[in-house]
């Protein structure tokens, strides 16, 4: 009988992963949160819930004793303390590569980011391209990676996962900005022309990949992987898809990098705007990964381009809009509070 725990799995990711972990047989699936899952699946025999933080770790070793493999996506986001950041990060898995070694374990596959090569200045990235954080959630996530590699130097089986920005069902957050503008008939703003090419991935893409990482032979999955779309065109363009959608007729309107850029780092100082440089800093940007090592070591075949999945997320957040309506929080469980930029809204 297969057992896998997810840590952070009461998560967008999370709860997606544990719907894929089912669907290829899974037999129990254990969770672990420091918030409470509050999905249906809670009350299924399969799922073991337990409320705890990945940094307990004698809570990590009770929660993986006789799986056959964990799979970290506990993360504190950017809009955490950088002390939460770093320790959630960085001393999560450690504990759970501890818990592993000492267990038995024989699989964890870490979610990092691509915030690791922070704003680089050539495309695509390829995995061995140079590690620079952007703010304290880039540089936790490459220290979490140290972590890995020295474990995986002394023998345990460890994958790194270097998504890009992924959505679909359940993915709120900063992406609930956009859909919220959608959906009330504006147009949206853009830092920038637009006409950078900006990589975004469908969260079922990544659950296929994380599926292959857990399942493959070692000697394909010691190593990190970027994962994101295969087909992605221009921001402007791919994020028009939602306006029309919508309906409303209503288009993405470019604006001036240099003073938007200027504005949303005093709106951030003041605390009246949820954007943090990661977002705002690289929007106008290009940004996006080389997959070719995915797809030649873990069969990766992504199946829903940049539009794809953002209309799949928008479909989502119309046809469940009462069940998080004047809920806020800095998870991408639940939408983020506009702040100051509500207000901006009503310009476009």
């Amino acid at each position: 009988m297969m057992k896998v725990l997810v840590t952070g799995g009461s998560g967008f990711l999370g709860i997606n992963l544990i719907r894929k972990l089912r669907e290829k047989g899974v037999e129990e699936i254990r969770v672990l949160d420091i918030a409470d899952f509050e999905y249906p699946e809670k009350t299924e025999p399969w799922l073991k819930f337990t409320l705890g933080d990945v940094r307990d770790a004698a809570m990590v070793d009770r929660v993986s004793d006789g799986c056959d493999a964990v799979v970290n996506c506990a993360a504190a986001l950017p809009l955490y303390s950088p002390e939460d950041i770093r320790t959630t990060e960085v001393d999560g898995i450690r504990n759970v590569l501890a818990s592993a070694k000492k267990l038995g374990v024989k699989r964890i596959v870490q979610i990092s980011s691509t915030a690791v090569y922070g704003v680089p200045k050539k495309h695509p990235i390829y995995e061995d391209d140079e590690l620079i954080g952007v703010g304290p959630y880039g540089v936790a996530k490459i220290e979490a990676e140290e972590v890995c590699r020295k474990a995986r130097a002394e023998g345990q089986p460890v994958c790194v996962i270097r998504p890009k920005s992924f959505i679909g069902p359940e993915r709120l957050g900063v992406f609930a900005f956009f859909y919220d503008w959608a959906y009330t008939g504006h147009g949206f703003p853009m830092i920038g022309s637009g006409n950078n090419r900006y990589q975004l991935m469908d969260v079922e893409d990544l659950c296929d990949a994380i599926w292959n990482a857990m399942t493959y032979p070692d000697e394909k999955i010691n190593t990190e992987f970027n994962i994101g779309a295969k087909e992605f065109t221009t921001m402007r363009e791919d994020y028009q898809a939602v306006l029309d959608k919508a309906g409303y007729g209503k288009k993405i309107r470019g604006l001036p990098v240099k003073p938007i850029v200027f504005i949303l780092r005093i709106l951030e100082a003041l605390k009246l705007s949820p954007l943090y440089p990661w977002v705002y800093e690289t929007a106008s940007t290009d940004s996006f990964v080389s997959i070719e090592k995915a797809e030649r070591l873990l069969d990766f075949k992504p199946r829903h381009s940049n539009k794809d999945a953002l209309v799949r997320n928008y479909e989502w957040y119309c046809a469940h809009l009462h069940e998080f309506e004047g809920k806020t929080g800095v998870s991408h469980r639940v939408p983020w509070k506009q702040g100051l930029l509500a207000c901006a809204k009503w310009f476009f």
